[in-house]
């Protein structure tokens, strides 16, 4: 499998935009919410913390046959961030698979955002040679629920570390 590069991503409403070092002054505003951390632990990222994470993220995956592929998500009505997509892209034992997940800041959630963006990345990734797209998600995160289903994935019996696994088959 050769390495995927993310490129901008255009919905109705939205740009995915590549992610970059210098989006983390601004992503750090975004999800500087710690309601956003209730289902995958943590708490928010300083901007230093966020541009140094960032950096990391965008040099890329000490694996060559991985593809880490992240995105901003930009609401062009309003010309600002909010939130982000990304995909993890490696071989599996039935070709490539994506590992795919959202975020979406509080100010800015309830409006379709995480569904609109999911599903533009769910649709370039049909155009890329990966066979399966999945996520993990919590029983209890009803709108990741509604996001995953909206993106055409369906929940599986399999589970991971706590979360259930979400699968889409690519034709």
């Amino acid at each position: 499998m050769s390495t995927l590069t993310a490129r901008a991503i255009r919905t109705a409403r939205l740009d995915l935009l590549p992610l970059r070092v210098e989006h983390a002054e601004e992503m750090a505003a975004v999800l500087s919410d710690p309601a956003l951390h209730t289902f995958i632990g943590g708490s928010p990222d300083t901007p230093q913390a966020l541009r140094s994470r960032y950096r990391r993220m965008t040099a890329g995956s000490p694996d060559p046959a991985v593809s880490w592929l992240n995105w901003v998500i930009r609401l062009r009505a309003e010309d600002c961030l909010t939130g982000t997509v990304q995909a993890t892209v490696g071989p599996s034992g039935h070709g490539s698979l994506a590992e795919i997940a959202w975020v979406v800041g509080t100010p800015w959630q309830g409006r379709g955002i995480a569904t609109e963006a999911a599903r533009g990345l769910v649709d370039w990734l049909g155009q890329q040679p990966v066979q399966a797209v999945i996520a993990h998600i919590h029983p209890d995160h009803q709108a990741s629920t509604a996001v995953a289903t909206a993106a055409g994935l369906l929940p599986t019996d399999a589970w991971h570390e706590g979360e259930i696994r979400w699968l889409r088959r690519q034709e």
